[in-house]
């Protein structure tokens, strides 16, 4: 057994925040299922939503974010994610992290971009890598570290509870079993101040542009261990990922709408001129559907990205990343329109929290898209999670710090070490791609953009007959992470489905075509699960 004085799990944007400021009040462990680098925050492309011209406000800022959340946002997580985030970007300049500029007569300012659902230019970028800039920022401020840990290639089990030892006390967190992935030998880390950062569940659903990393596991970990989960029926799908036979994953950017980019379908008509006031720019909800629509009502594989009316020389500054990618399959979006479909993108529900993080079981937080904190609502708007990340991270620190736990007198706590008893190695991995390739099918096909009842109801009875099989594999058998994974993304798919059944309407992210219509105030609340 190995303690801590924190243990993070996840290492992009909230985890590495988290980290590097929580080091400087004891030991840290960041655990990590990849090398650091490999993370939701490293895929983004957009930026990060703050503001930081005269020409914008907060209250601008906020009414956008309430206004794509549906009616679901928490108004004072909002007001606190937006006012507090100028400050908490700063830090992370000071890091050594530089956005892009412009001249504007003679002197440089922030080159702010715009994506769906910003009424003002608001967002930070770097070119189009901004994820990958702060991400290796991040790291490179941790490696400097001598207070932290990186566990690479290591992945959360399980978390260790007092209900689950028998203690007679109240229910908290007192630590996590940890998967080396390298010597397959299963660790103990003891700590009272657990922090989930793993990000989000893309790879639930087939088509994703999130990286293989994305499968749910700290909802899924925090919901066997007790603790509330809230609002998973609200997954939200990027509007334009590439598409295209040999492109995985590849998400173009909504800043390419932000810079004029239009939307249209196989006759060339622009579609979302007559679906929305905002056209392209309207929020995700809008647009996925409207092209989901489009591709139904015309029987087109795709719908097509047309910004040729920017010159090639502003398309290579503004999206080097996008251009070259799309150059490599033979697109030049200078010339021709770029192919793209909706696909997965981001999970707007989570571990319940408030605005420090703290979730229903006393020691554990959650931070980043791994949480619910009541900032997205029924629909993120654009460019807000890395705001989120940076903001929710800082103040779950400044309450760990603050509210610590009483020490426990020498020995204690102590923590029993993983046992496998007698199971055996995996003896056929074929059972578990097929379960993983059914679940992601069975997820877009019946829990996708558009719902119904009775589709719901299918994924739901298939999901637990796999769930039974699932776990019955897991105890039999040796772990590794590809069966952890595939337990967590079955986990993480019931609960999407559960929450969808329950909610009779349709609003943000949640489209069901049995119940059309956003209802009144007897469904603006949040969609909790609980095990207790």
């Amino acid at each position: 057994m190995r303690e801590f004085d924190f243990v993070v799990i996840g290492s992009g944007i909230a985890g590495l925040t988290f980290a590097l400021k929580a080091a400087k009040h004891g030991r840290v462990a960041i655990v990590t299922k990849r090398k650091g680098v490999d993370s939701n925050t490293a895929w983004a492309q957009g930026g990060v939503a703050c503001v930081t011209s005269d020409e914008d406000s907060f209250s601008l800022h906020i009414d956008d974010t309430l206004e794509a959340g549906a009616g679901l946002c928490d108004p004072g997580a909002v007001e606190t994610v937006v006012k507090e985030g100028p400050e908490r970007v700063r830090e992370l300049m000071e890091l050594g992290l530089h956005f892009d500029e412009r001249d504007v007569s003679g002197h440089r300012e922030l080159d702010l971009g715009r994506e769906g659902g910003h009424s003002k230019r608001r967002v930070l970028h770097v070119h189009d890598l901004t994820g990958l800039e702060i991400e290796t920022t991040l790291l490179r401020a941790v490696e400097r570290s001598p207070n932290i840990e990186l566990l690479e290639n290591h992945m959360a089990v399980d978390l260790i509870t007092a209900a689950k030892l028998g203690f007679a006390t109240e229910d908290h967190c007192l630590g996590v079993y940890v998967l080396d992935e390298i010597t397959s030998v299963v660790e103990t880390l003891r700590t009272d101040r657990l922090v989930l950062a793993t990000g989000g569940c893309g790879k639930v659903y087939l088509y994703t542009t999130n990286p293989d990393i994305a499968t749910g596991d700290g909802v899924a970990m925090a919901w066997r261990a007790g603790a509330v989960i809230a609002n998973m029926e609200f997954v939200q799908f990027h509007p334009t990922c590439l598409f295209h036979a040999k492109a995985k994953s590849f998400l173009i950017s909504e800043a390419v709408r932000g810079e004029g980019g239009i939307l249209r379908n196989n006759r060339g008509e622009d579609f979302m001129a007559r679906a929305h006031p905002q056209g392209a720019l309207a929020p995700r909800d809008v647009v996925a559907r409207a092209i989901d629509a489009e591709m139904k009502r015309s029987g087109a594989q795709c719908v097509y990205l047309d910004i040729t009316q920017q010159p090639r020389e502003f398309l290579q500054e503004r999206f080097p990343h996008i251009y070259e990618t799309c150059l490599q399959y033979g697109i030049d979006m200078a010339k021709q329109p770029i192919p793209v479909v909706p696909a997965a993108h981001y999970q707007c529900g989570g571990v319940k929290t408030n605005i420090d993080g703290a979730t229903s079981l006393p020691g554990l937080y959650a931070i980043g898209e791994v949480a619910c904190t009541g900032l997205h609502g029924a629909n993120r708007l654009a460019s807000n999670s890395l705001l989120e990340g940076l903001v929710i991270a800082h103040r779950a620190c400044a309450a760990l710090v603050r509210n610590r736990p009483p020490a426990h007198p020498a020995g204690s706590i102590f923590l029993p070490e993983w046992k496998s008893g007698d199971a055996q190695d995996v003896d056929e991995l074929v059972v578990i791609y097929h379960n993983w390739d059914e679940i992601r099918r069975l997820m877009w096909d019946y829990v996708g953009i558009v719902r119904t009842d009775k589709r719901l109801q299918r994924a739901s009875a298939r999901l637990r007959n796999l769930q039974r099989e699932i776990q019955e594999f897991y105890w039999n058998f040796r772990i590794t992470a590809d069966l952890l994974e595939l337990r967590n993304l079955a986990t993480v798919a019931a609960l999407i489905v559960d929450s969808a059944l329950s909610r009779k309407e349709s609003r943000g992210l949640h489209y069901t075509l049995d119940y059309p219509e956003m209802k009144g105030e007897v469904f603006r609340r949040d969609t909790l699960l609980s095990r207790g």
